[in-house]
């Protein structure tokens, strides 16, 4: 899922405007001064952790998970593996890696993990990220927030192309470093070295070299392996509305942006066609099993459907106009995560959704990228189309003749396809149809009071997790939470693993032993969580972590056709990496919510959101689990921490 967000504070960026004469429309966001890839080159590697290292942290996160028999077992074959294959496997990752300075060792084994999966895309990787409304609430009317949405995306990307994009940094200091001095001096920095002057002032540079698979990108269905292509020559964009692809140009001969008018125009026009829904929309093959899909695609090639098809791999980016409006925050929550499945295309790199009545979100294929890079998008789209909207509620459409522009695609099926198209259709609404999402908001408090009471806000939101699964389940399951290693070069993200011996002890005494401790041992309990999370996330987000250096070296020994060694055969290494409870959170001021489905059939998916004053989580599973009473189980958790933090005494 989407990477736990390391978000920087900005200050206003400058805004430059090239204007586009014709239109009066600005071709870029901003104009940084520093180079968007300035400090690329000099990035840090992501470290091979010392193998001891790795082991120490394996068995201290198997550690609540198991009772003494299996850890006991678990740690003789942890440290036969430390001293045996295990060592020799770690020596060769580590002269491998040597050998790839310009890379980092998670980079191939990852895009295999990703690619070589056989299993959708819906449900199993792809999330959703949605926007806040425009604050104006005129500026929400379909067609005015796609034309603008749409026109900031294309910003975007020219500025991006341009390397005028502000580099993404994280400021541990941003009076020092965010500041116009500081972008005067670092420039002339040789880009070799950038990354120092940066880290001089307590500024961290993040890796940004998976921002070029944003645009003109999709995930293509290959038998065994699936490939990423992209086309950055295209210039034109695909729309999808009621299951028909459209597609028109939005960059003229020269790479310049049409008008918005024009673009408005255009939009218009789709949306006010009345051609009836396809008796069998391709959107649904993009949800198939890859292996079923990618024969599918064939038959689509061999059936002369090779240019269109071409045309929706190649598009800028894909953009989905629904008819319906948004109900509430589950059925928001079910429309940007699967939606219908006949006006989506789940392999294009990303999709911009946009309701009848305005509510926007992304939903992203994860292959290429993680939620660092789409959520500096999201934040760049957002702050534009609201601050600086391209057209406005008076604005009138271009009179330009958009049934010559825009091309309705038409794919010839033949009976194998239109069989795959419906029985991919059968599979998707079975599935979809057994997957739950629930909300809640918490608002008795968020980080202020946490940060008050020196807890971690994110500390604090995940031992409510664990303590509600003992409340629900009365057991400690492996939980999962993604934590973003883009500080270095080609870094991905690496695992925090929530559940230790402390929050097991801490859940313990809230959920059966509440009455035999008092008020101040509950909030020592507390405290204890907080740092022992607080120095796991701090060893995630610098690579040290245990189960990308485990992984790659399982994938190591595979590769060289080595038998599996023991220690990946024991039944814990298997049961730790089914993460029944699987997390990821982001905050920022673009986005409303996210969400992804669980990762196993009988597990949770949960995003989270911690803000000053609330915290929101949003929870999906299948019918092995009840997603509704787990979330009242959180609700109550949340409760009787905050209590305790504020000195109450609770009751079981």
């Amino acid at each position: 899922m989407a990477a736990r967000q390391l978000v920087p504070r900005r200050a206003a960026a400058l805004r430059w405007r090239r204007g586009y004469s014709s239109a009066g429309a600005a071709e870029y966001l901003h104009r940084s001064i520093v180079p968007t890839m300035h400090y690329q080159k000099s990035l840090p590697r992501l470290p091979v952790p010392k193998l001891e290292d790795t082991i120490r942290r394996y068995l201290n996160a198997q550690k609540p998970l198991l009772n003494d028999d299996q850890f006991r077992k678990t740690e003789e074959l942890a440290h036969q593996f430390e001293k045996g294959i295990g060592r020799e496997l770690h020596e060769q990752l580590v002269a491998q890696d040597s050998q790839n300075k310009h890379t980092s060792y998670i980079t191939g084994p990852w895009f295999d993990m990703y690619l070589k999966a056989r299993e959708s895309v819906v449900l199993n990787f792809n999330p959703f990220m949605s926007f806040n409304p425009d604050p104006k609430s005129e500026y929400n009317d379909q067609l005015i927030r796609a034309t603008n949405m749409t026109v900031s995306a294309i910003r975007f990307m020219k500025t991006f192309r341009a390397g005028y994009l502000e580099p993404e940094v994280f400021h541990l200091n941003p009076e020092k470093s965010d500041t116009q001095l500081f972008k005067n001096i670092i420039r002339f920095v040789p880009s070799s070295v950038s990354w120092f002057g940066a880290y001089m002032v307590n500024a961290y540079p993040l890796d940004m070299s998976q921002y070029f698979r944003l645009f003109n990108s999709t995930r293509l269905p290959k038998p065994d392996k699936d490939e990423l292509y992209t086309d950055e020559k295209a210039k034109h964009l695909l729309v999808l509305r009621n299951g028909n692809f459209y597609i028109f140009d939005v960059l003229d001969r020269d790479g310049n942006m049409l008008k918005p008018s024009e673009i408005q125009a255009h939009l218009k026009y789709i949306l006010s066609d009345n051609s009836p829904a396809p008796a069998f929309p391709l959107g649904y093959l993009s949800s198939e099993n890859r292996d079923t899909w990618a024969l599918l695609r064939k038959n689509l090639l061999d059936n002369g459907n090779e240019e269109a098809l071409q045309k929706v791999d190649s598009a800028l980016f894909c953009l989905s106009l629904d008819d319906f409006p948004i109900k509430d925050f589950v059925h928001l929550s079910h429309t940007m995560l699967h939606g219908d499945g006949a006006n989506r295309w789940y392999d294009k790199s990303f999709t911009l959704i946009i309701a009848k009545d305005g509510t926007a979100a992304v939903n992203f294929e994860h292959s290429w990228g993680d939620g660092v890079a789409v959520l500096r998008f999201q934040n760049e789209v957002f702050k534009d189309s609201t601050k600086a909207p391209a057209i406005s509620p008076q604005s009138q459409p271009a009179s330009v003749d958009s049934s010559r522009a825009v091309r309705k695609l038409d794919f010839k099926l033949n009976d194998a396809l239109k069989a795959g198209i419906t029985k991919a259709k059968e599979k998707f609404d079975a599935t979809v149809g057994t997957l739950s999402l629930n909300l809640i908001k918490f608002n008795e408090g968020g980080k202020e009071i946490l940060k008050q009471k020196k807890v971690s806000p994110d500390a604090v939101a995940q031992l409510a997790f664990q303590m509600a699964f003992l409340r629900q389940y009365n057991q400690t399951v492996a939980t999962y939470e993604s934590c973003s290693t883009a500080a270095f070069k080609h870094g991905r993200t690496e695992t925090i693993r929530p559940a230790s011996i402390h929050t097991k002890k801490c859940s313990e005494a809230f959920v059966r032993e509440v009455s035999k401790h008092s008020t101040e041992e509950l909030q020592n309990l507390i405290v204890e969580c907080s740092k022992y999370h607080g120095r796991l996330t701090k060893e995630a987000a610098m690579g040290q972590g245990f189960d990308r250096h485990l992984f790659v070296l399982r994938h190591l020994a595979l590769s060289k056709g080595i038998a599996l060694p023991a220690f990946y055969q024991d039944q814990a290494y298997a049961r730790i990496n089914h993460n029944i409870i699987s997390t990821s959170t982001l905050i920022s001021p673009s986005v409303q919510l996210g969400g992804f489905g669980p990762v196993v059939s009988d597990g949770f998916g949960v995003g989270y959101q911690v803000h000053d004053d609330w915290i929101g989580c949003n929870v999906s599973s299948y019918p092995a689990r009840n997603g509704e009473e787990y979330l009242q189980c959180i609700h109550k958790s949340l409760e009787d921490i905050f209590n305790v933090l504020k000195g109450k005494k609770i009751g079981s």
